[in-house]
């Protein structure tokens, strides 16, 4: 088997996996310090239905998509912009000046939640997040073509990238729900009960950003009607860390989320408490239990306490604070943007069996309209690769390669195409030149992006059945690749793997504990492999949920006769 890179990755200058010990919170200025939040953002996370504009532009775009395939021509230039600042590289078809304001606000949030943090403000992330803004629902569904119709974006991580798209001039506020997830994970690690998850997320994606000042704890309407017309699911169900599908009043679980975490940020002694009972939960102790211990209330207590801080005057912050203009550099892409770029991204969330062959066909004539372009050239690659003839993916990626020696995902792909048929050789010489020219390919990538999580991945999954495995350099390639991609499931179950292999299962727990209390996709993978960490079997698991839903029961029978 051909070697690793010679030395372990360089970390990013003051990253690296370690489990946060506790969450301490502390009042600095008018801001809150967290040291630890939410982890384990997984797979396809759907935005929801925005009340106004959900169809505006639809009929501009049929007709503009009509035009095009009617004449095949291709437009002069490309609709789309790509806006790239310190954080993001935000693409839109859409006009620059609102891109760049929509930018800027992206990046004065980042700062805000920095600032509540306690982190340093200027500091940039080691990976930029990738935001697609379309116009209309015609854009989404180029991504993701069984999109449901009342969705208006999605943010989805996946092995080949992790990103967000959204419709445009609409989303500011469901973005900002989605980055707090994305941030906290980026930034931190702690095994937090999914309604703090989800809670914190809420609380700040209502923050508004003015001139002067940037207002925080406001409410959101749709949460507010929740709260008040219908029936609260029970406090035990909520506290829990994996609430039952089959719970009653789940539409209240992201109201409650909200209003529990506003009743604790509200009050510095509140704060205190909270501090208390995420340090309980993070030790392993009852999420229902914690809560009695950290405030003094029962469940039944904690539901009228919640309902009398909701009749209340629910309170906000004004924070007076401004942050600089940040440099944004706009470029018009390709004309064959306008063909390839969201199918291009289709390709990396996935291709379902039964429409692999129309998904390539799509592919294949798309490139046709532009020769030799490298969009074009690695989107055809790609689908040969992994939904068409891997034979066929040789040639526009050795092309590409051609015209940009250093082309990451390029490199990637052909590395990919090295190891699946290693796997099918049938000589295990054939094999083991195959990985050796798959890590080839990768040593390139890695020399040209020492800080792609993707190369990362496949350099250890390249590795992995080789001699020696896991060693220390495969162990460093892992840690990096969690620190650059934490919300990727992938990412934290081969690190627990290997760190459970070395009898450090303390730290895989506390990898795989935000997965499986993931309230949107927990993942069964990760469960059987926290089981395995704690020593637990699948019975007394299920014993403890049962316990909780007897207890859900209970206080939702004692609720009903307030």
């Amino acid at each position: 088997m051909a070697a690793c890179p010679p030395s372990p990755p360089t970390k990013p200058s003051g990253a690296g996996w370690r489990p946060e010990a506790a969450p301490p919170f502390i009042r600095q200025q008018r801001s809150l310090t967290l040291a630890a939040l939410r982890q384990g953002e997984f797979g396809v996370k759907f935005f929801d239905r925005l009340r106004q504009g959900l169809r505006r532009g639809a009929a501009a775009s049929a007709l503009a998509a009509l035009t095009v395939a009617l004449t095949g021509v291709a437009p002069a230039h490309a609709d789309w912009l790509k806006a790239e600042s310190e954080r993001f590289i935000v693409y839109s078809d859409g006009g620059e000046s609102k891109l760049r304001q929509f930018v800027q606000e992206l990046e004065g949030y980042d700062r805000f939640l920095r600032l509540r943090m306690g982190l340093a403000v200027d500091e940039a992330p080691p990976r930029k997040l990738p935001i697609y803004l379309v116009n209309s629902r015609s854009g989404l569904l180029k991504v993701s073509p069984d999109l449901h119709e009342n969705i208006a974006g999605f943010y989805t991580a996946t092995n080949e990238d992790i990103f967000g798209i959204a419709l445009r001039d609409q989303t500011v506020d469901t973005l900002k729900h989605e980055y707090a997830h994305h941030f906290m994970m980026q930034n931190f690690s702690y095994p937090y009960p999914g309604w703090f998850v989800e809670g914190f997320a809420e609380y700040y994606a209502t923050v508004e950003i003015e001139k002067s000042r940037i207002l925080v704890g406001k409410y959101n309407e749709n949460r507010a009607y929740w709260l008040q017309a219908a029936s609260w699911m029970p406090m035990t169900e909520l506290l829990s860390k994996r609430p039952s599908p089959s719970t009653r009043s789940r539409d209240t679980y992201y109201p409650l989320a909200w209003l529990l975490t506003h009743w604790f940020l509200g009050d510095t002694d509140r704060q205190k408490a909270l501090s208390a009972y995420l340090r309980d939960v993070g030790a392993g102790g009852d999420p229902v239990e914690a809560m009695q211990r950290a405030t003094g209330l029962d469940p039944t207590e904690l539901r009228r306490t919640l309902r009398r801080y909701m009749n209340g005057r629910i309170p906000y912050q004004g924070v007076m604070v401004t942050y600089p203009p940040v440099p944004i550099t706009v470029t018009r892409l390709s004309r064959s943007a306008d063909d390839l770029l969201l199918l291009n991204q289709r390709l990396k969330i996935g291709v379902p069996t039964e429409k692999r062959a129309a998904t390539t066909e799509e592919v294949r004539r798309a490139a046709a309209r532009h020769p030799d372009d490298p969009l074009a050239l690695l989107a055809l690659g790609h689908a040969e690769l992994h939904f068409g003839d891997p034979a066929a993916a040789e040639a526009p990626l050795q092309r590409l390669l051609a015209l940009d020696p250093n082309h990451v995902e390029a490199l990637q792909y052909l590395a990919r195409a090295r190891m699946e048929a290693a796997e099918d050789a049938d000589d295990l010489e054939d094999s083991d030149r195959l990985r050796g020219e798959a890590q080839g390919f990768l040593a390139r990538a890695y020399r040209a992006d020492d800080a792609n999580y993707a190369t990362l991945l496949l350099i250890a999954e390249n590795r992995s059945g080789a001699p020696g495995y896991p060693n220390d350099n495969d162990l460093a390639v892992l840690e990096q690749a969690f620190v650059l991609a934490p919300q990727l499931g992938a990412a934290r179950i081969n690190l627990a793997q290997v760190l459970m292999s070395r009898d450090r299962n303390d730290e895989a727990i506390a990898l795989l504990e935000p997965m499986v209390n993931d309230p949107h996709r927990p993942s069964p993978a990760a469960r059987t492999l926290l089981l395995r960490a704690k020593g637990q079997t699948e019975d007394e698991a299920a014993a403890q949920e049962a316990a909780l839903a007897s207890l859900a029961e209970d206080e939702d029978d004692e609720a009903d006769g307030l």
